[in-house]
């Protein structure tokens, strides 16, 4: 079958570098290493995918995406390769037509989710076997991501489980079966997945993400082969909701880590397997986590516009507390703007609602977000704010020295991110010598944890410092800084060099 011209293969081709001839004799090479001599690819075939569109037949699209993440040295997949033969169908236009979504286009198409996270998994893993770096992908803007997921968001809540139909070949999707043998598992399997996901969790929140990331994207990878499988929908439904969380964590170790895109595909599948498991408020939440990553990347406009689909896409069975918690990343959007009223406002509602929801239950991704986890985000608000307005340094000092108080329970990098919005707050305070107290407290824990955020952080932190750099406790603390912040540079974390 053959068409228009495949714009992404072409894209992707030529940042690869590679003649159309070199490809297909990568393509034989490689697919001989999959266990499959016998395909034999030439120029004139190679010329006909990037040209006229023709979609291979596997195994030679998932060879082609395996070529082009070692090459890329970043996830690359399927989808992005625009090699997927069903597309998503639009809405209908007025002419009675419908509208065929790109393969490689967000959200992918439904019946997709489970391949799609296999895949994605796959390469990454494969990346992080053999040592590439996986951050050279582009990062969607917000505005296009919350554009691109709006619909169908929005759409009735109802359980799709994306699995071949094992009993009817014709349906099989081979893709899932050659990386997982599909099989039923029960409610303890699912409860010991769910018992993972805790465990991984507390070990991301007190170590950083850099250094389980590869464990929860295997277990995530096996959890996409699972759904491979017709399970009962009460049990499709909850192993929807393992992948949910599994994806966000490794989203967000990935942001710890620097992998910036590959953090927001993983926050995009955490999102569409929620949506597809009926949770509505975990879809949202997972989109939360891509708003503050927009933040932290110097994009709080962008961060507003996710934020705006996730209130509206999580429905109103979204608990008070998680509002809570969604007020609070908007604050800090709006604090990183300048937007000293409107934060102030927004962190008052972050206020009420969550004492309006401590007597409810909450679901386990929320248990984290507690008295400390306002305050810290309250006071990173008010530092953030302190930028364009000195006179909020005061008002985060207080709520860094609240969320300080009560940092008892294992999780040292918000502890260390308390310390570096108090170093911060105090050095605008024009109190260096609290600001040099803090910040080597931060900079003692930060040796033992992999979060390259927290080196971000310091970086901001390190630019306060400048304007004491006469005072000689200053002056001493700034070189010690500027030795740690490089040494971490040279490891991969932080994001700039001092100066």
């Amino acid at each position: 079958m053959s068409g228009p011209s495949n714009t992404r293969l072409a894209d992707l081709f030529g940042l690869a570098g590679w003649s159309k001839g070199e490809l297909a004799r990568l393509v034989n090479k490689q697919a001989a290493a999959m266990g499959h001599p016998q395909l034999s690819t030439d120029t004139s075939r190679v010329r006909r995918w990037i040209d006229m569109g023709e979609i291979p037949r596997d195994p030679v699209p998932r060879v082609l995406a395996a070529l082009f993440t070692e090459r890329l040295g970043r996830v690359v997949t399927i989808e992005d390769l625009g090699l997927v033969r069903h597309g998503r169908v639009g809405k209908r236009q007025g002419d009675g037509s419908t509208e065929q979504q790109h393969p490689g286009e967000l959200p992918w198409a439904p019946g997709r989710t489970a391949a799609f996270l296999i895949d994605f998994t796959g390469m990454d893993l494969m990346l992080n076997r053999r040592g590439l770096v996986g951050a050279g992908a582009v990062l969607a803007a917000g505005s296009a991501l919350s554009s691109a997921m709006h619909d169908w968001l929005h759409t009735d809540p109802a359980l799709t489980p994306d699995a071949p139909v094992l009993d009817n070949p014709l349906h099989a999707d081979p893709a899932g079966f050659d990386r997982y043998e599909a099989a039923p598992i029960g409610s303890q399997e699912i409860e010991e997945l769910e018992r993972s996901v805790e465990v991984f969790r507390a070990w991301d929140a007190a170590r950083g993400g850099g250094l389980q990331r590869k464990a929860v994207v295997g277990q995530l990878n096996e959890v996409g082969g699972m759904l491979a499988y017709h399970h009962p929908p009460h049990l499709q439904r909850r192993l929807w909701c393992v992948a949910a969380d599994l994806a966000a964590l490794a989203g967000w170790m990935s942001h710890d880590v620097g992998l910036e895109p590959t953090a927001q595909k993983y926050f995009v599948i955490a999102a569409q397997a929620a949506r597809e498991g009926g949770d509505r408020p975990r879809a949202g939440e997972a989109l939360s986590r891509a708003a503050r990553q927009m933040v932290h990347l110097g994009r709080p406009d962008e961060a507003l516009d996710l934020m705006k689909l996730a209130h509206s896409g999580a429905g109103e069975q979204m608990l008070p507390q998680t509002r809570s918690m969604f007020h609070t990343i908007e604050a800090w959007a709006q604090a990183s703007m300048g937007r000293g009223q409107a934060m102030r406002r927004t962190l008052g509602r972050a206020e009420d609602l969550f004492v309006a929801g401590s007597d409810e239950e909450t679901p386990s991704w929320m248990k984290t977000f507690k008295d400390e986890d306002l305050y810290g985000m309250q006071a990173l608000s008010y530092r953030s704010l302190a930028e364009f307005d000195p006179g909020a340094a005061g008002h985060a000092q207080h709520y860094a020295e609240k969320a300080l108080a009560l940092r008892n329970d294992g999780r040292e990098r918000s502890k260390i991110f308390d310390h570096l919005s108090m170093a911060s707050a105090s050095f605008i305070a024009n109190d260096p010598d609290q600001g040099a107290t803090y910040a080597r407290a931060a900079l003692k824990s930060m040796g033992s944890n992999s979060s390259h955020r927290t080196w971000d952080r310091m970086h901001q932190m390190y630019r306060l410092t400048a304007q004491y750099a006469d005072h000689p406790r200053i002056s001493e603390l700034r070189e010690e800084l500027k030795t740690a912040l490089s040494r971490a540079k040279g490891k991969g974390g932080g994001s700039g060099t001092p100066a």
